[in-house]
């Protein structure tokens, strides 16, 4: 008998402490959302001419940071619709990085190659898992000035419906920032 009055009350007091809230499944769309308004990490990498470069080289100035390797598709593919991005924005001293984890000697040969107009920035695959703010490749991620991302996105793609929106709205928050 007392074995069924602790199940009882057991079973009730779940109800008590239920949460009301709705749970917020973990997906990438709310790892981007979760980045917003937080600090950029800290990181240490390597440029394409093997010259040290760290996010402090990064302060005081609007940056998107492009996630990408040459050996994954869809960074390739985005990489026009970045080029554009360049050109647009290039001049309204907006910086342009793309961080991967290809050695400076393999990302140079990748950029002389395929005329990707990114700054690019080496970081062991470590460097990169411990920044945590990118959720797969490839991800974008605008900073401001302020050193706070302001929004993260995985592709850039103006022409695919699966990521139109979230890169309209992406150049939306660059243009915003952009002109400020």
């Amino acid at each position: 008998m007392k074995i069924y009055l602790v199940i009882l009350l057991s079973v009730f007091s779940f109800a008590v402490f239920a949460q009301d809230a709705p749970v917020k499944w973990a997906t990438q769309e709310t790892f981007f959302e979760d980045l917003r308004g937080k600090d950029l990490p800290s990181f240490n990498g390597l440029t394409i001419n093997k010259k040290p470069f760290s996010n402090a080289d990064l302060k005081n100035q609007v940056v998107v940071i492009n996630f990408w390797f040459e050996k994954c598709p869809p960074c390739i593919a985005e990489m026009p619709e970045l080029n554009n991005l360049v050109d647009k924005y290039g001049k309204k001293e907006v910086r342009f990085i793309g961080i991967t984890h290809d050695s400076p000697a393999s990302a140079r040969r990748f950029q002389k190659r395929n005329g990707y107009r990114y700054e690019i920035v080496s970081l062991s695959n470590d460097g990169i898992r411990k920044l945590n703010i990118n959720h797969g490749f490839p991800s974008n991620v605008l900073v401001g000035k302020d050193g706070k991302i302001i929004y993260a996105t995985a592709n850039i793609s103006f022409s695919d419906p699966q990521f139109k929106a979230k890169s309209i709205l992406f150049e939306e928050q660059l243009k915003a920032v952009a002109e400020n």
